[in-house]
C-alpha cells in the first residue's frame, strides 16, 4: 500500500472555486482511472473542466466534497451555527455561551446581569464547597437561557466539503423564497440573507441538491413522528434551542425541531419550585419576540441503539449541560421499559442504567470529579 498526500489546507491560503472545481474534476476522474493518478492530474485543464461539468449536470455532487474550506464566522448568530451543525458534514470550534459572556441587546442585557447575580447566590448556597469561579460559569451557564438564538455574538470556524458548501447556499436561498412567513422565519430570513451577503465567492452554478429534493434538516418536514424502540429508536420531547445545540454535536444522531404553537420554557432546577420560579418565567417570557435560548421547541430524535449508548457516554456525567443530562437519562429510562421484554437489547442497555458514565463497564475517567457517580445525576445545576 502506498499513501500519499495529494491535497491538504494551508492557513491563510483561500482557494478559489475555479481551483476547486479542478480538483473536484481530477477526482472524478479516479472512478474510471485508465492510468497512474500522475498521468490523471497533469491532463489538459480542458479535460477535466468538461469532466467536472458533466458530474454537476449528472448529479453525481459527491466528488465536489473533496475540496474544503475553513471559514471563520464573527457575529454568526446561534440559530444559523445550529442549523449549520445539524448538517453533520462539517468541523468546527465554536465559542461557548455556557462559560462566556455573550454581546447582547439592552433588554437581554438587564435580565441576564440579574439572573447571573440570582444563580451566583443560589448556587453558592446549594454548593458551599464550590469556590468562586465554579459558581460563576455555572451562574453564566444558566443565565445563557435569556440570550436570543438571533444575538450575532458567537465565533465560530467552520470546516466544510466544496459541494456541501455550495448545497448549504442554495438551501438558504430556497428558504428566503419559499418558507412562509411568520416571526421567526422573518428573523432568519435577515440571517440567512446576511449569511449569503457575507459568503465569499464560492458558488458554481448547478452544484445544488434541488434534484435531490433535499433542504435544511433542522426544520421537520412532517408533524408527527411515532416514538418506538428497538434495534433503532425514534423519541420525542421538548427541549431548549441551548439544549437541542449540545445535541446536535451527537452527529450520527438524527435531530428535527418544531415550534411551539404557545411559546413554553426551560426552568433551571436550582430554582424550580421556588419562589423564583415564577419570576424567571415572568422575565424569560418578556424576551418571547427574542427566541430566547431557554425556548422550549418540539424535538424528534432518531438513531441506532448503540449510537444512543455513545451519548449516554458523553452526557450521562457531571460535568455535562444539566439540561442534556436529565433528558438523555429520561430517553434511557423509556428505552429500557420498551425493551424490557427483548432480553439482548435489555441486557445491552441496563449496564448503563446505575447511574453517571462513570458507573459504566469499562470506563475510567482521569478529570476531576466533584459529583460522582450517584450525586451527578441528582444534582440542579
Amino acid at each position: 500500500m502506498k499513501i500519499e498526500v495529494i491535497a491538504s489546507t494551508k492557513v491563510g491560503y483561500k482557494l478559489p472555486k475555479e481551483e476547486a472545481v479542478d480538483f473536484s474534476g481530477k477526482s472524478a476522474g479516479i472512478c474510471y482511472l485508465p492510468d497512474t493518478i500522475e498521468t490523471l492530474f497533469s491532463e489538459p485543464a480542458e479535460k477535466t473542466a468538461r469532466r467536472a461539468k458533466g458530474n454537476i449536470k449528472s448529479g453525481h455532487h459527491s466528488v465536489f466534497g473533496h475540496p474544503t474550506y475553513n471559514l471563520c464566522f464573527e457575529g454568526i448568530p446561534k440559530i444559523l451555527a445550529m442549523i449549520l451543525n445539524n448538517e453533520k458534514i462539517y468541523n468546527t470550534s465554536e465559542k461557548s455561551a455556557r462559560y462566556t459572556v455573550m454581546q447582547t441587546s439592552r433588554e437581554e442585557t438587564v435580565l441576564y446581569e440579574k439572573w447571573i447575580k440570582i444563580f451566583e447566590q443560589e448556587i453558592a448556597k446549594k454548593y458551599p464547597e464550590f469556590d468562586e469561579k465554579r459558581v460563576k460559569k455555572l451562574a453564566q451557564e444558566n443565565a445563557r437561557y435569556l440570550i436570543s438564538v438571533f444575538t450575532p455574538a458567537t465565533i465560530m470556524e467552520y470546516t466544510v466539503n466544496f459541494g456541501q458548501l455550495n448545497y448549504v447556499i442554495n438551501w438558504a436561498k430556497d428558504y428566503i423564497a419559499n418558507v412562509e412567513d411568520n416571526s421567526f422565519s422573518i428573523k432568519l430570513k435577515k440571517v440567512l440573507q446576511e449569511f449569503l451577503k457575507a459568503m465569499p465567492d464560492v458558488e458554481i452554478e448547478g452544484l445544488d441538491s434541488r434534484v435531490k429534493n433535499r433542504t435544511f434538516a433542522l426544520f421537520a418536514q412532517r408533524d408527527n413522528r411515532k416514538e418506538e424502540f428497538g434495534e433503532n429508536y425514534c423519541v420525542n420531547y421538548l427541549a431548549s434551542f441551548a439544549q437541542l445545540a449540545q445535541a446536535q454535536r451527537h452527529r450520527t444522531l438524527a435531530y428535527e425541531m418544531t415550534l411551539l404553537e404557545k411559546p413554553k420554557y426551560y426552568v433551571p432546577p436550582i430554582i424550580k419550585g421556588t419562589e423564583l420560579e415564577e419570576e424567571w418565567i415572568k422575565d424569560i417570557s418578556s424576551l418571547e419576540e427574542f427566541y430566547p435560548q431557554g425556548m422550549l421547541v418540539q424535538v424528534n430524535e432518531r438513531g441506532t441503539i448503540e449510537n444512543f449508548v455513545l451519548k449516554c457516554m458523553e452526557r450521562l456525567c457531571g460535568a455535562a449541560q444539566l439540561e442534556i443530562m436529565e433528558q438523555t437519562d429520561e430517553i434511557l429510562k423509556k428505552y429500557i421499559e420498551a425493551v424490557k421484554d427483548d432480553k439482548e437489547l435489555y441486557e445491552y442497555l441496563k449496564p448503563y442504567s446505575k447511574g453517571a458514565r462513570c458507573t459504566f463497564p469499562g470506563w475510567k475517567c482521569t478529570a476531576p470529579c466533584i459529583f460522582g457517580g450517584k450525586k451527578a445525576m441528582d444534582r440542579t445545576i
